[in-house]
């Protein structure tokens, strides 16, 4: 759906907009700047978080059809995040309407955006079939992870601008994985410029070592999580 998104989008921008709008000069002479700004962070978190969630959730949803049908189970989170994936797309393109209403622009840098949803979704893939494996076995995991995205996105900055953090607290972003991908989410969308690749690289060692471990640990729990369910 990409209607929550949006909304999401028009509820901050009216509460948050006259505080954050001046934390960003290089919009000033637009009326939304900070509606413009948030709608980049948005696209990348709830893609984000939409296939997370339902990673988290897939091999339990499904465990009547692991059981009675032979196939490769590792089919389950990529159909799901081919769902999500085409949720961004069509929530994307909303978005480039929206800046266009606006009188914002894009620029050829946007060529880069297929790059950071792929590692995106590299990110989300990773963690979310690392936790699916272990909510079969440990089903409280299925109730603290929601709320963990949630601190999550209040840790990353798509609703504000990371300049109006505490020098304490901005230095603390950086451990965020989703930091780099964000901004550079920014940077293309928002800004019109080309992103620095290589601050993306820690977060591109973590999202595929995050899939090899997913991998290996299903090669290895895969009989076992089809007898718990």
């Amino acid at each position: 759906m990409i209607i929550n998104p949006l909304v999401q989008v028009c509820i901050y921008a009216l509460i948050l907009s006259s505080l954050l709008s001046a934390r960003l000069p290089e919009l000033a002479d637009q009326t939304y700047g900070y509606a413009i700004y948030l709608t980049a962070g948005i696209l990348c978190w709830s893609l984000f978080s939409d296939v997370v969630t339902r990673c988290l959730t897939i091999f339990i949803e499904n465990g009547n059809i692991l059981k009675k049908m032979v196939f490769p189970k590792i089919c389950l989170p990529l159909i799901t995040t081919g769902t999500a994936l085409v949720n961004n797309g069509l929530l994307l393109l909303a978005i480039i309407a929206v800046f266009a209403v606006l009188g914002h622009g894009v620029s050829p840098s946007i060529l880069l955006l297929p790059v950071l949803t792929a590692l995106t979704l590299a990110l989300a893939l990773g963690f979310g079939i690392v936790l699916g494996i272990l909510n079969v076995f440990i089903r409280d995991i299925g109730q603290v992870i929601p709320l963990v995205l949630q601190i999550g996105f209040w840790f990353t900055p798509v609703v504000y601008v990371p300049s109006v953090l505490p020098d304490g607290l901005r230095a603390m972003l950086f451990l965020n994985p989703l930091y780099p991908l964000v901004s550079a989410y920014h940077e293309v969308l928002v800004f019109g410029r080309t992103p620095d690749l290589s601050a993306l690289t820690g977060t591109a060692l973590l999202a595929f070592g995050l899939m090899a471990a997913g991998m290996f640990m299903f090669r290895r729990a895969g009989a076992e999580m089809v007898d718990v369910l």
